[in-house]
Parts: C-alpha cells; sequence; structure tokens
C-alpha cells in the first residue's frame, strides 16, 4: 500500500507514499510520469509481476517469455498477460494492494470506463 498512482495534469504519476511530502511545496515527488499505464501478470493466479511505462513492460513481458520458453517453461510463458492503456486509477492502485486482483480486473476490462475521462466526468460533475 506504500505505492499509489494518481493522474495529474492527464498523465499517470505514481508516487511512493513511504517518502515524506516537500516541506517546500507539501508534496511527494513523482517516481514515474506516463501518459497510459501497463501492467503484467500471471492469468492463472492474478499475481502482478511489473507495472510502469507500455513500453518498459512490454520488452519486460516479451523477455521473461523468451527465457520461460528456454527453460521449457511454456504454461508459465504463456501466462504472463500484459494489459495497456488509460486504465482507471482506482483499478490500477487496487492492482498494486490487492494480491491477484488483476485477474479480476482483466476480467472486466471490456466494461472498465476510460481511465482519464473517469476523472475528468467526476469533476465535471463536482462543478455541475
Amino acid at each position: 500500500m506504500d505505492l499509489r498512482y494518481e493522474l495529474n495534469a492527464g498523465s499517470y504519476c505514481l508516487y511512493d507514499m513511504r517518502e515524506a511530502p516537500s516541506a517546500i511545496t507539501g508534496e511527494r515527488r513523482c517516481k514515474l510520469r506516463t501518459e497510459s499505464v501497463a501492467i503484467a501478470f500471471d492469468q492463472r493466479t492474478g499475481q502482478m509481476h511489473q507495472h510502469g511505462s507500455p513500453t518498459r513492460i512490454q520488452s519486460w513481458a516479451t523477455h521473461q517469455r523468451r527465457r520461460l520458453r528456454a527453460a521449457g517453461a511454456l504454461d508459465e510463458a504463456n501466462g504472463i498477460v500484459v494489459v495497456s492503456g488509460p486504465l482507471p486509477v482506482d483499478e490500477l492502485n487496487k492492482c498494486l494492494w490487492i494480491s491477484g486482483y488483476c485477474r479480476r480486473l482483466f476480467a472486466r476490462l471490456a466494461s472498465l470506463p476510460h481511465g482519464k475521462l473517469q476523472r475528468a466526468e467526476q469533476q465535471w460533475k463536482k462543478a455541475a
């Protein structure tokens, strides 16, 4: 529960909540800023392996699949799933905090709202 994604100026920012906020600005330092986010997980268990920028996660998954196939672990290699795009922030955070939640997210992926529009809709409703 130490890491948390937030939308900041249209980008996903990853914050480490263990880090103390700046004495000057009162804000934590953004560990990762990306336009869209990706998660790599095991399809069978739902356990998250990696999260971050889509390019890095796709590269990691390709390398892991290649390494597992070379070792003869075809089922494990084929079980690595990568989901990327503008995902809802609360769903991303649940993947970080709840073991196995990625599998539930994957099952509901088609019905999830656009991650960046969700925040804009909430702000628009508050203003109205």
